[in-house]
Order: structure tokens, then C-alpha cells, then sequence
């Protein structure tokens, strides 16, 4: 297998640093989040002398309380495809690296209540993905001087319409005025529909039409008073090798692509 780039592992360990963070930091506040005061539907804060300085409203009241919560979601992202190349990869004479390219994803969010502090889940929901593949000749170095010589480079991507059907649990904390954190986890099969670039010199290589992902991330439920907007920070890690053989020298350069997958959804929820 061919050592990534300098640049590509500091991209995958800050991936891994964020994330760890996250959930650190997700882990550290729910006990103590579940331990706060309750409040009464409104708070007022006092100065010194005792003076009424402001009144914090309890928005949506009960919400929590009813057994199904419907929404909506779009939700930028960030994806790379975790290779592998194949022994062989030095007779083909082209080193691989995996890019980060950006996305997009829509869809519909329900979300049924279990308990006061468990939900289960479900947000199908269309994405649109680009991932890139960067191949360079053997011992490739472009001077600083010099800009890459014409053919020394070749990117390939595999550009698809994808439908995402997760099925996820939330674990909440105890609700704070008009805030709530919580986690979330659970997995994400997906199906490609459609390819949306023909360009057989940038399309040679070809990836599986489904894969299964595990997802886990952390979000942030802010109550308004006809909604509630939750942003919520996702990984995702896809669990099927999606390389599928071809006759081309980037196909037999590899042996596995798996997804990679950093999604920030920004969730709105009816009110009603």
C-alpha cells in the first residue's frame, strides 16, 4: 500500500482530533446537563438589588412530550474515499491519494419518541457526491520553479446521486430552558441512482451502487418559539469496499475504497 502524502495525514488526523473532541466534550456534558436545576416555564434574571433584569420564556413547552416530531434538513458535507492500492501498483506506475471534495444532502426528518431522553431516528434524504482520486506517475516531484508537467497528473472522480436511508438513536440530556444537547449513532445505507458525469477520461474509475455506513456525531436542540433548529456535527464511515474492477491502470492500481464522510446538518423541525 502507498504512503498518503504528507498534506492527506494531517487531513485524516485532524479529522480524528475534532472528532474525538466532540464526543469528548459530548460525553463530559450530558451527566452533568442531566444533573441541572429544573426550571419553571419562565426564569426571570435579578441584578443585585433584586431588580427583574430580563425573563427567559420556555419555548414550545411539552415538545419533548409527544411520541412524533417531523422535519426538514439540508446539510453540507466533506468526503474522501479511505483506498488501499493493490501490490501490483508498482508495475502499473501511478501512485494514488484520495481528496477531500465537498457535497450536499436534502431531505426529511421523523423522529419518534421512546423515552424522555431516547428518540429513534429516520431522515431519507437525497445527497449529491463527488469523490476524487488523485493518481501521479512514480516518483512524480514538480519543481517549485516549474509548474507539473502536462500529463503527470490524472484526477478521476466518481460523481453520483445517492438516496440515504438512516436509521438512527439519540440519547438527549435534560432539557435547559430552551436548549438540549444530545448524541447520536446508529447506521446509513445508501443507494446510487445515478451518475451525474459522463466524461470517460475523468470517469474510468467505477465504485459499487450501495454501501452501509456506520454514523455517530453530536448535536444541539435550540427551541424557538413555532420551531426547533437543531445543527448537528456527523461522521461517517462507510463499511463496504466499494472497488470494482476494471481493466484501466487507476482500476488495478487499487484493491479499496471505503467512504469517509464528515456531514454538518443543519435540522428544522416543525412546531407544531
Amino acid at each position: 500500500m502507498a504512503t498518503p502524502h504528507v498534506r492527506h495525514q494531517l487531513h485524516l488526523y485532524r479529522t480524528k482530533v475534532s472528532r474525538y473532541g466532540l464526543l469528548l466534550l459530548a460525553a463530559a456534558t450530558l451527566p452533568l446537563a442531566a444533573q441541572a436545576q429544573k426550571k419553571s416555564r419562565s426564569s426571570a434574571s435579578r441584578g443585585r438589588n433584586g431588580q427583574v433584569k430580563s425573563v427567559t420564556t420556555e419555548n414550545l413547552p411539552g415538545y419533548d412530550s409527544r411520541p412524533l416530531h417531523l422535519g426538514l434538513y439540508i446539510a453540507p458535507n466533506f468526503s474522501r474515499y479511505n483506498i488501499e492500492q493493490s501490490p501490483a501498483y508498482f508495475s502499473q506506475g501511478v501512485s494514488a491519494n484520495s481528496m477531500i471534495s465537498p457535497g450536499l444532502s436534502v431531505g426529511f426528518l421523523g423522529d419518534f419518541r421512546i423515552t424522555d431522553y431516547l428518540t429513534f431516528n429516520f431522515a431519507p434524504g437525497v445527497s449529491f457526491m463527488t469523490r476524487r482520486v488523485e493518481f501521479k506517475e512514480l516518483g512524480y516531484s514538480p519543481q517549485e520553479s516549474e509548474d507539473p508537467e502536462p500529463g503527470k497528473i490524472v484526477n478521476q472522480e466518481i460523481a453520483s446521486t445517492q438516496v440515504d436511508l438512516p436509521l438512527l438513536f439519540k440519547l438527549k440530556s435534560e432539557r435547559r430552558r430552551n436548549t438540549r444537547l444530545y448524541i447520536v449513532g446508529g447506521v446509513k445505507p445508501n443507494f446510487n441512482i445515478g451518475n451525474r458525469r459522463k466524461d470517460p477520461e475523468v470517469n474510468l474509475l467505477q465504485a459499487a451502487n450501495s454501501d452501509v455506513a456506520i454514523e455517530y456525531g453530536v448535536g444541539l436542540d435550540l427551541f424557538y418559539p413555532f420551531f426547533k433548529f437543531s445543527p448537528e456535527l456527523r461522521f461517517s464511515h462507510g463499511l463496504k469496499n466499494l472497488y470494482t474492477p476494471a481493466n484501466d491502470v487507476y482500476s488495478r492500481s487499487l484493491q479499496s475504497m471505503k467512504t469517509n464522510t464528515v456531514t454538518l446538518y443543519l435540522n428544522i423541525w416543525s412546531g407544531r
